[in-house]
């Protein structure tokens, strides 16, 4: 069985004397993503925090594939597949490409690729 460590608001925050430590705090804040970049990359893994849409991500990571075959996949409804893919697509973590009336999913860059392979390393790692 795994130990875990319980962790308190009191454990979190300095005492009442503490005066920081020597680091450059300007130099830190001065470097601190946009407000803009930072609410992007929460929509990322928001995305990130839907089973379906976990599912979706790792079967565009096997390779390509149709509406039809995501919704064998994943055992849903077109409709419903349908309206994940056009969330992952806005937040531009899928493109489509279309051969006739049939629209082909794939995974939009190799670092959607990277940051969903890296997370779930970090889930499988002891």
């Amino acid at each position: 069985m795994e130990k875990t460590e319980t962790v308190t608001v009191a454990d979190a925050v300095c005492d009442d004397t503490c005066t920081g430590n020597n680091i450059d705090v300007a130099g830190v804040k001065k470097r601190l993503v946009s407000e803009h970049t930072a609410s992007e990359l929460a929509d990322l893994f928001k995305a990130l925090g839907d089973p379906t849409r976990v599912k979706l991500i790792h079967a565009l990571l096997q390779r390509e594939l149709c509406v039809h075959d995501l919704t064998e996949v994943l055992g849903m409804g077109q409709s419903a597949v349908s309206h994940q893919l056009r969330f992952l697509r806005n937040l531009r973590i899928v493109k489509r490409r279309k051969v006739g009336k049939t629209v082909y999913y794939s995974l939009d860059d190799d670092h959607v690729e990277q940051v969903f392979v890296l997370t779930l390393q970090h889930l499988t790692h002891a």
